[in-house]
């Protein structure tokens, strides 16, 4: 008799275990699923150009939070070339899958650079704060500007459009976040165009005004 009831209380006893496993595996796919995630959404001055990728803004970013007690969990989704078409494209599928809170948008320095036509750029641009407001998180448009060399009107309508998207559409706007550094080139690469390892957070100082109030 002995011998037949150990088995059916061995039993027993690996079923509450599971439960116990499963109920653990569950509590905690809960609590991921609270941390609000900031997703960084840029090309070369977000992904780290000619650094590496824990010297980078955003990097710096991530520990920032830390540091002051924020929750969030940080996504960096920038692709050094990148423009606002190429965003808009890459967009739906981060949303998506990282589910943010909060899209910090650093996109358009490129499309001035190749100068495209500023209309194209701003309809870009509030195509993607429309599909970041569609899934209930916050869009953060980064102004950007470009050398006076490509014209005074077109460099002042693209500097513009930046504003004039984030004043729509009722979105903050991160002032342009190299200015700190602009006019200085003991802070960028032998390239004269990217950021070096000292300015990051120079450039995460410049973010965190706007970004700051939106963690609350």
């Amino acid at each position: 008799f002995t011998v037949l009831v150990r088995p059916t209380t061995w039993m027993a006893d690996g079923m509450k275990l599971l439960q116990v496993m499963l109920l653990c595996v569950v509590s905690f796919a809960a609590r991921a699923a609270e941390v609000p995630v900031i997703l960084v959404l840029g090309d070369s001055l977000s992904a780290g150009y000619g650094i590496s990728a824990e010297q980078g803004w955003v990097s710096l970013l991530a520990r920032r939070l830390k540091d002051q007690g924020f929750a969030h969990r940080v996504v960096n989704s920038s692709i050094s070339g990148d423009t606002t078409a190429g965003g808009l494209s890459r967009l739906p599928a981060a949303l998506d899958k990282h589910k943010p809170s909060i899209v910090l948008i650093e996109l358009g320095a490129n499309d001035g650079l190749r100068g495209q036509p500023v209309a194209q750029m701003r309809g870009n641009l509030e195509k993607l704060v429309a599909q970041v407001k569609a899934k209930n998180a916050k869009p953060v448009l980064f102004e950007m500007r470009i050398p006076s060399n490509y014209g005074t009107a077109y460099t002042a309508q693209f500097t513009l459009a930046f504003a004039a998207v984030a004043k729509a559409d009722k979105t903050a706007l991160v002032p342009f976040f190299l200015m700190p550094i602009a006019t200085d080139k003991k802070w960028f690469l032998d390239d004269e165009i990217h950021p070096n390892a000292a300015a990051q957070p120079l450039l995460l100082d410049a973010v965190w005004p706007t970004l700051k109030p939106l963690l609350q």
